[in-house]
């Protein structure tokens, strides 16, 4: 029958056919849901033979196929001669609708489903569905509460084994998926597919509320909740709500006082990776965001992106008590304690209260007697970076405020209100001038 082509076995349910009967009542076993080969060690049904000889292979550690490009060993020959496709590079499974082409057909079957909108396996839990079984075994452990893969290193567990061997790779420090435009290497493929829309421009994710586009969609559903006003992820420690796991985790570091995250230069430790990342760059002195108003430079782009929100007249955050709008989130939770009267950041050596944590820093400034920002001209010191920005007006000789009544020109507004006295004593009009 193999040489004839001729399949005279079909299936009453799915219509597929045969060339030999043995095949054919395998493959009944599927619908009758029959699986008569039984594991002795742990019980899990199969309804091949062959597929229980496979899986006894795990128990036993047995791995008979070495590949001999990179020592990687198999426990069948099927899942072998896979393994061999990815050196030889052969796709041999295309799909008709966008010409992707895949190692094995398992993989063109299950991307196909993407095209046909089909996520025939449901979670009983939740009724979330999905294209294929591995990804709903992987979900129903976060309802079962599973982690059975530990890292030995950390002791952080995973519910599948595809984080698990991705977690790994943070401890051995390999990154074997590199970016063929900038070289930069990333521990799984999928952040490097990510990464590749960077340098091609695509953001094929779009939101329909505000028109932003995203390159990933784990970053799209993200964003999707700050228009749902959805905050699922809540620190048990003080009930503040995250759209995202990544910013409760990073918030949680907060309570536990942990800042893992060390810099090399100074030792000034983060919570965050990014945050030590943006902070690294005063080192190293890059600024890689420019403005093309006014050519001034940032370390990161959400700085930069801010910034632009001035030319741009911008103030989305707006106070439900006066109507005063603001360029940055932050600004208004600090402008709300006005109305609020909270003072929430005390100073240990003479209670006095502040609205933001970086007040209080500058203040105990004044209690420590540390005055870090001296001026290359003079060598005096100040606690304040502002202060030292307005006294090095003295050297340059700028005299930015003028007074409109004898137009005479003052480095610093202090001085100018001082000399506005000296006419009236009222605060009068004064013009800046750039």
């Amino acid at each position: 029958m193999i040489h004839s082509g001729k399949k005279r076995f079909t299936c009453t349910e799915c219509n597929k056919s045969f060339s030999s009967s043995s095949y054919f009542k395998t493959h009944q076993m599927i619908h009758s849901g029959k699986k008569p080969f039984t594991c002795t060690e742990c019980n899990k049904s199969f309804s091949r033979s062959s597929n229980l000889k496979t899986h006894e292979m795990i128990h036993s550690g047995k791995k008979p196929f070495t590949c001999t490009e990179c020592n990687k060993s198999f426990s069948s020959s099927s899942y072998f001669k896979t393994h061999q496709m990815i050196h030889s590079g052969k796709k041999p499974f295309t799909c008709t609708e966008c010409n992707k082409s895949f190692s094995r057909s398992s993989n063109l079957k299950t991307h196909e489903m993407i095209h046909s909108g089909k996520k025939p396996f449901t979670c009983t839990q939740c009724n979330k569905s999905f294209t294929s079984s591995s990804p709903l075994k992987a979900h129903q452990m976060i309802h079962s509460g599973k982690k059975p893969f530990t890292c030995t290193e950390c002791n952080k567990s995973f519910s599948s084994s595809s984080y698990f061997k991705t977690h790994q790779m943070i401890h051995s420090g390999k990154k074997p998926f590199t970016c063929t435009e900038c070289n930069k290497s990333f521990s799984s493929s999928s952040p490097l597919k990510a990464h590749q829309m960077s340098h091609s421009g695509k953001k094929p994710f779009t939101c329909s509320e505000c028109n932003k586009s995203f390159t990933s969609s784990s970053y799209f559903k993200s964003h999707q909740l700050i228009h749902s006003g959805k905050k699922p992820f809540m620190c048990t420690e003080c009930n503040k709500s995250f759209t995202s796991s990544s910013h409760l985790k990073t918030h949680q570091m907060i309570h536990s006082g942990k800042k893992p995250f060390m810099c090399t230069e100074c030792n000034k430790s983060f919570t965050s990776s990014s945050h030590l990342k943006i902070h690294q760059m005063i080192h190293s002195g890059k600024k890689p965001f420019t403005c093309t108003e006014c050519n001034k430079s940032f370390t990161c782009s959400s700085y930069f992106k801010t910034h632009q929100m001035i030319h741009r007249g911008e103030k989305p955050f707006t106070c439900s008590e006066c109507n005063k709008s603001f360029t940055r989130s932050f600004e208004l939770k600090t402008h709300q304690m006005i109305h609020s009267g909270k003072k929430p950041f005390t100073c240990s050596e003479c209670n006095k209260s502040f609205t933001r944590s970086s007040d209080l820093k500058k203040h105990q400034m004044i209690h420590s007697g540390k005055k870090p920002f001296t001026c290359s001209e003079c060598n005096k010191s100040f606690t304040r970076s502002s202060d030292l920005k307005k006294h090095q007006m003295i050297h340059s000789g700028k005299k930015r405020f003028t007074y409109a009544e004898c137009n005479k020109s003052f480095a610093l507004l202090s001085d100018l209100k001082m000399h506005q006295n000296v006419h009236s004593g009222k605060f009068t009009k004064y013009s800046t001038m750039s």
